[in-house]
C-alpha cells in the first residue's frame, strides 16, 4: 500500500473525553457530523467538529443558527380561513395570515379532519408519504414517526424512490443487477494504490462530502486532500469550475462540455476506442450481453448516424481531439470513473449512469482494483473502509416491527406508493394512470397530505404548478422547525424541535459505520416546540384509548435509546468490540469508534463477479452486465430505448433560441440542500442579498452584466430575482443558480425574490423507466434587473404567526 493509503488508514478521531474535560463542549451529532457544543445562559453559542480534520467544513458551524433564528416556529398556529370552517375553508394557502392556537387545540382539530376525511375516502386519501434530509438520530426520524402513527390509523399513500437518484436506481438494477448509487464503492485505500487516473465527472465532493445521511465520518475530505498530492492523474468533466476543481488547483485538468451532453461525450470516447481497437473484446464477451447491438447503435449502423469523437464534440463543446485523448489516456491506464449524480437528475436521465458503467466495461477494468466506475465517491463517504461495527437498529414505522396478537388495529403501511418527484402529477390527476418501471399504476386521490421532516416547496420543481396543485387536498399539516415556503401554505403548522433539544444517537459514515455517537440534548426545546416522537405519541392516544402506550411501546425517549445501544453492544461482542454498558456511554461524552478491518479495506467494487461470473453472477436477468436489456426492451418506451442512446433533451443548448441559457441547478458550499439558507453562513455566498447566479464573462458582457448586480431570469414557468456573479468558470451560453434558495414570492409581481431555482425548473420525468427529478433540463433568459426595490421575507413569519 502507498503512503498515501497508510496514512489515510491511520485517520482517527479527536479524543472527545479528553476534549470535554477541558470545557470543550456536549458531544452530539449532525448530518455533518459529531459536533462539540458549547452553551451560555441557556443559549447555544458555538458548535465544532469533534473528530481530527483538514478539510475545513463550515457546516459544522450552524447550530447556534439552527436553534436560535427568526425563522423558527415557536407555536402550533392555524391559516385563519381554515380554522373558522375546516370543512369549508376561505381564502387560500400562501397568502392567509395565521391563528395561535394550544397544542390541545391542534391536536383535536387534525384529529377529526384527519378521521373525517379517512372515513369519507379511504387510507389511499392520506399522503404521508414525507421525504426530505429530516434531522439525524435513529430514534427521531420524522418520517417514520408520521408513518408509524398513519398506520396506526389505518394505512397512507407513500412514496417511492428519491429525488437525488430516481433515475440511476431505477436503470441500474436492469444494467448491474444492483442500485450502485447506495453502495460500498472501491476503497479509498485501494485507490490510492491503484489508480492512475481519476475522473470526476459530474461531481463535487468538496460540498457534498460534507454531509451524509446518517452523519458524515469526515474522511471523504481527508481522501480527496491526500488525493490532491497523490500525484495521480485527475480529470474533471464539468460545465462549471467547481469548488472541488478549485480545490486540486493545477493538479486537475478541467474539461467542460455543454450541459445535458455527457452521454454524447461518453459516445464518443466509445467509439474512439472501438476504432483504434482499444475497447476490451475478451471482457465484454464474458461478463457483458447485448454489446454487439450497442456497438451498431455507435458506428452508425442503426440509425444511420456514426458516434464519432466529431460527432460528440459538435454535440458537448468539448474538441475531438480531446475527445480521443481522454480515449487513450483511459485505455492505457488504471482508470476510475467516479460519477455525480447531476447528469442524471435530467430529462432522459437514466441513459447517463447507463453509458458510464457501459464505457468502463469497455475499457475492461469493472471489478479490478481501481478500475471501473463509482456513483458514491461523493456521497456519505462511499469508499471509507466498512468497519467491523456494533451497528445501531432504527425505529420502525410499524409497531413492533410486524402485527402482534392484540395490536393488529395498529399495523398498516403505505397502500399506494408513487414515484416522489411525481408529487405534482398525483395532484393534478387523481386516480390517473401512468407507467414506473414496466408496472401499470394507478396515482391516489389525495384529499389529506401530512409532512414531516422535509422542504418541499424547495426541492420540487416548477414551483407556480406545486402551488396551484398544492391548493387541492381539503387539509395541509406541516411539522417544521422553520417558517419555510411549505410551512407557509399550509392548513395547520406544528412547531418541532432541532436535533440540539433532543437526545438520540447515530452512527458516522452510512458504509464505513465508523463511529457510534451520541447526540446529547444541548439546550432545551425553543417556545412551544415538541419532538415528532411525543406529538405522534399524543396524535395516537386519540385514535383510540391506549393508543400512547401502543404507540411507544410503552418506552420512553432514554428507554427507546438504551435499547438500540444494548442492542447494537450485544451484536459488538461477536465482533470484539469494546463497548461500556448504555450509562456510562451516556454519561462520558465520548463516541465510540469501530474496529478497522484490514480485509475491508481492500474491498474491489465487483471483484467477485469478475474473479468467477458463473459462481458469482450479478442481480440481472443474464446474470452478466447488461449493456443491451431485453427486460427494458419488452417496456416499449420510447424515452428509454433498450442500450444507451443520445436523445437531445426539450429544453437543450443544441436547440435554444436566440437568447436562450442552459439552467444548472447545482449544490451550494455552504448549506445542506434547502437547510441552513437562513443562517449566517448565507452571507458568504448571496450577492446582493439574493442567491447568486454564475454568468460566463462573454454572455455578460453582450448582456450589459457586472458582478453585483441585480439580474431577473425568467422563462414561461415563472421568474427570479438573482445577484450576478461573472466568470470565466462556467460554460458559455450557461448559467447556475444553485438549488435550496427558499422560495420568496412577491404577491404583486410573482417574482421570486430570494432567487429560488426550481420557480424556473421544468417539472417532467426522467422517463416513464424511473420517473425520476429532471431538474437540470431547463432553459432561461436574463436581464439586467431595473425593477422596483423588492424586500425579502423568506426568512419572516407570515402574518399571525
Amino acid at each position: 500500500m502507498v503512503a498515501g493509503a497508510a496514512a489515510f488508514t491511520s485517520f482517527a478521531p479527536l479524543s472527545v473525553n479528553a476534549a470535554s474535560k477541558k470545557g470543550s463542549g456536549i458531544l452530539t451529532a449532525g448530518r455533518m457530523g459529531p459536533m462539540l457544543c458549547k452553551v451560555q445562559d441557556g443559549k447555544l453559542i458555538s458548535s465544532t467538529n469533534a473528530l481530527a480534520q483538514t478539510v475545513a467544513n463550515s457546516l459544522q458551524t450552524t447550530g447556534p443558527d439552527q436553534v436560535h433564528t427568526q425563522a423558527r416556529i415557536t407555536h402550533p398556529v392555524v391559516r385563519k380561513g381554515y380554522l373558522e370552517n375546516p370543512t369549508a375553508p376561505k381564502g387560500s394557502r400562501g397568502s392567509d395570515e395565521f391563528v395561535k392556537v394550544s397544542w390541545d387545540e391542534a391536536y383535536k382539530l387534525i384529529h377529526e379532519q384527519h378521521m373525517r376525511i379517512r372515513k369519507e375516502n379511504s387510507p389511499e386519501a392520506i399522503f404521508a408519504g414525507s421525504y426530505g434530509w429530516r434531522s439525524s438520530g435513529v430514534l427521531h426520524k420524522a418520517q417514520t414517526l408520521l408513518q408509524r402513527y398513519m398506520s396506526m390509523a389505518g394505512g397512507y399513500s407513500g412514496h417511492l424512490g428519491d429525488y437525488s437518484t430516481g433515475a440511476a436506481q431505477v436503470i441500474m438494477p436492469h444494467v448491474m443487477g444492483s442500485i450502485e448509487v447506495y453502495e460500498q464503492q472501491t476503497t479509498y485505500p485501494v485507490v490510492m494504490e491503484h489508480s492512475d487516473v481519476v475522473v470526476l465527472w459530474g461531481m463535487n465532493p468538496l460540498n457534498t462530502l460534507k454531509i451524509a445521511w446518517s452523519s458524515t465520518d469526515c474522511s471523504g475530505l481527508e481522501f480527496f486532500n491526500q488525493l490532491k498530492s497523490s500525484g495521480k492523474t485527475i480529470i474533471a468533466i464539468d460545465p462549471m469550475r467547481s469548488e472541488t476543481i478549485d480545490f486540486f488547483g493545477d493538479k486537475v485538468q478541467w474539461i467542460a462540455p455543454h450541459p445535458l451532453t455527457d452521454v454524447a461525450l461518453l459516445m464518443g470516447i466509445a467509439h474512439t476506442l472501438v476504432k483504434n481497437n482499444k475497447h476490451d473484446k475478451a471482457f465484454l464477451d464474458k461478463y457483458t450481453t447485448g454489446y454487439d447491438k450497442f456497438e451498431a447503435y455507435l458506428l452508425g449502423k442503426e440509425d444511420g448516424e456514426e458516434k464519432t469523437a466529431e460527432w460528440a464534440a459538435n454535440i458537448s463543446g468539448v474538441p475531438a481531439k480531446q475527445i480521443e485523448v481522454l480515449a487513450d489516456i483511459f485505455s492505457k491506464n488504471r482508470t476510475m470513473l467516479m460519477a455525480g449524480w447531476g447528469i442524471q437528475r435530467q430529462q432522459y436521465g437514466e441513459q447517463r449512469h447507463w453509458m458510464i458503467a457501459t464505457l468502463s466495461a469497455m475499457l475492461g477494468q469493472i471489478g479490478l482494483p481501481g478500475g471501473g466506475f463509482g456513483f458514491s465517491y461523493h456521497y456519505s463517504n462511499g469508499g471509507n473502509p466498512t468497519r467491523d461495527a456494533a451497528i445501531l437498529p432504527a425505529i420502525s414505522a410499524s409497531i413492533g416491527g410486524g402485527s402482534s396478537a392484540g395490536n393488529d388495529w395498529a399495523v398498516s403501511g403505505a397502500v399506494n406508493s408513487f414515484p416522489v418527484a411525481r408529487i405534482v402529477e398525483a395532484l393534478e390527476n387523481p386516480g390517473g394512470k401512468y407507467q414506473h418501471n414496466g408496472h401499470d399504476k394507478t396515482f391516489p386521490d389525495i384529499k389529506m397530505i401530512w409532512w414531516a421532516g422535509g422542504g418541499n416547496f424547495t426541492h420540487h420543481q416548477d414551483t407556480n404548478r406545486l402551488i396551484k396543485a398544492w391548493n387541492k387536498p381539503e387539509l395541509v399539516v406541516i411539522s417544521e422547525i422553520y417558517w419555510t415556503a411549505a410551512a407557509k401554505h399550509a392548513d395547520i403548522v406544528l412547531p418541532i424541535t432541532t436535533s440540539f433539544e433532543r437526545n438520540d444517537m447515530t452512527m458516522t459514515g452510512d458504509y464505513s459505520n465508523q463511529h457510534l455517537v451520541p447526540m446529547k440534548k444541548v439546550v432545551e426545546a425553543q417556545g412551544e416546540a415538541r419532538n415528532d416522537f411525543d406529538v405522534f405519541a399524543d396524535m395516537a392516544e386519540l385514535l383510540k384509548a391506549g393508543g400512547r402506550d401502543v404507540y411507544t411501546e410503552g418506552k420512553s425517549e432514554m428507554d427507546w435509546l438504551k435499547e438500540f445501544y444494548d442492542t447494537a453492544q450485544k451484536a459488538g461482542r461477536a465482533a470484539r468490540i469494546r463497548m461500556p454498558n448504555f450509562g456510562r456511554f451516556w454519561d462520558t461524552n465520548e463516541l465510540i469508534e469501530m474496529r478497522f478491518n484490514k480485509d475491508a479495506a481492500g474491498f474491489v467494487r465487483h471483484a467477485d463477479f469478475r474473479k468467477d461470473p458463473i459462481m458469482n453472477p450479478l442481480g440481472t436477468p443474464s446474470g452478466k452486465i447488461e449493456i443491451f436489456s431485453k427486460t427494458i426492451e419488452g417496456y416499449g418506451y420510447e424515452d428509454c430505448p433498450p442500450h444507451p442512446t443520445w436523445m437531445a433533451p426539450t429544453e437543450f443548448i443544441g436547440s435554444a433560441k436566440k437568447g436562450e441559457l442552459q439552467l444548472m441547478t447545482a449544490h451550494a458550499a455552504h448549506r445542506l440542500h434547502s437547510q441552513f439558507n437562513y443562517a449566517k453562513l448565507r452571507d458568504e455566498y448571496a450577492i446582493a442579498n439574493r442567491e447568486p447566479i454564475s454568468i460566463n464573462t462573454e454572455d455578460a458582457k453582450v448582456m450589459g452584466i457586472k458582478t453585483g448586480d441585480l439580474v431577473r431570469a425568467y422563462n414561461d414557468r415563472g421568474e427570479v430575482l438573482v445577484g450576478a456573479l461573472v466568470s470565466d468558470g462556467i460554460k458559455p451560453g450557461s448559467v447556475c443558480i444553485h438549488e435550496g434558495g427558499w422560495p420568496d414570492l412577491d404577491p404583486e409581481t410573482g417574482i421570486c425574490r430570494n432567487g429560488g431555482a426550481n420557480v424556473l425548473t421544468s417539472d417532467i420525468p426522467t422517463s416513464r423507466l424511473a420517473n425520476g427529478c429532471a431538474a437540470n433540463s431547463s432553459l432561461v433568459r436574463i436581464e439586467k434587473y431595473k425593477g422596483k426595490v423588492l424586500g425579502l421575507d423568506a426568512f419572516v413569519p407570515p402574518k399571525g404567526a
